[in-house]
């Protein structure tokens, strides 16, 4: 086990570095020259929050600080390191030779983010989580799971619609889905027997239906509200809608100025071409990496904009006369969407801190 270095008196700089759990966090704080000075367990409550932040400035000037899991186990604990102004960074699992020579344990953990932020190796700054862009993660994590459910329920709707008796399933046949969902929350079920209970089922099925639908419209008015009120250049951004506006301002966060650059953010999510020559090939391939949701958002965007846009069909087609294909020419409009969402979403945020 490494060994505590001796604390100097004259307040050196410290990292702080956590490996975080659901019950308990594990702290170690290294000094800025890379010596081990100690290592405790806190409870993952406000009051183990303060303890833990307390503890660690008895031990030195602390002004940075690696966390893993900043957006699960970690998320609270990083907002609450930010809001003490520490700058907190992401930490990702450590290096398998690494763990393979050292072996495996929460202080080994805890004491790796620590020393992954003082070598450079921990560069990603962790979201706030404290602003507009939580609320709309929470919004969208709701939503998603609503369409998603209600997706299922018309599924199952359908399937016992198929099945059962001819007579009712010819009596709701050619109707649009609202008006199969409004048809089959009125049924009558108070027959016997197998007729019953299809009717019974459709009826919950169909209100099912409709409460989530509910839900959906409530939510997305909510989402459309809240970039209303804090980016609406967004959402005139051409293409833009509430739901890809949301995707892209969760993936930035509530501190973009995380990202050094418009490069950065395309990085991000998954838009950058990425070095694959060797010899004498020279080549760039796809980046199959970075946020995925917000790849998909940038690719609704583009789909868009090829729709009803004059100019984006005409960049295409010129792209295509280059001789790249239709696909690679989608993703070159990937890479300048990106770059202009970032200059909305951090115009934005310039201003506000500027006010």
């Amino acid at each position: 086990m490494t060994q505590p270095a001796p604390l100097d008196q004259s307040s050196p700089d410290i990292v702080l570095g956590v490996d975080t759990h659901k019950d308990v966090h594990v702290a170690a704080v290294v000094t800025a020259a890379g010596a081990f000075v100690e290592s405790r367990s806190f409870p993952t409550t406000a009051e183990g929050y303060e303890q833990l932040l307390d503890w660690a400035r008895t031990l030195g000037h602390l002004s940075q600080a690696g966390v893993e899991c900043t957006g699960s186990y970690g998320a609270a604990l990083s907002r609450y390191l930010h809001g003490q102004g520490i700058t907190v960074f992401e930490v990702n699992q450590p290096d398998k030779a690494t763990r393979r020579r050292r072996g495996k344990s929460d202080i080994v953990d805890a004491e790796a983010a620590a020393r992954a932020v003082i070598t450079g190796r921990a560069t990603a700054t962790a979201k706030a989580g404290d602003g507009p862009v939580e609320v709309l993660r929470l919004f969208k994590l709701a939503k998603a799971s609503a369409t998603k459910s209600r997706a299922q329920a018309i599924n199952q709707l359908k399937a016992v619609l198929v099945a059962t008796d001819p007579e009712l399933r010819e009596s709701l046949a050619g109707l649009s889905n609202p008006k199969l969902i409004r048809a089959c929350a009125r049924l009558d079920n108070s027959a016997s027997g197998t007729a019953g209970a299809a009717a019974h089922t459709l009826g919950l099925l169909a209100r099912r239906i409709q409460h989530l639908t509910e839900e959906i419209e409530d939510l997305t008015t909510r989402i459309r509200d809240v970039i209303t009120q804090h980016n609406p250049q967004l959402l005139e951004c051409y293409g833009v809608g509430p739901d890809t506006a949301a995707t892209l301002l969760i993936a930035a966060g509530d501190n973009p100025e995380r990202l050094r650059s418009e490069a950065s953010f395309a990085a991000l999510c998954g838009v950058s071409p990425v070095e694959a020559s060797s010899g004498k090939t020279q080549r760039r391939r796809l980046n199959r990496g970075g946020n995925r949701q917000a790849n998909s958002a940038l690719y609704t965007i583009v789909l868009a904009r090829l729709r009803w846009g004059t100019r984006t069909r005409g960049y295409i087609d010129r792209r295509i006369s280059e001789g790249k294909t239709r696909r690679e020419a989608l993703r070159c409009l990937k890479r300048y969407v990106a770059r202009e969402i970032h200059q909305l979403i951090t115009r934005t945020t310039t201003h506000v801190l500027a006010a």
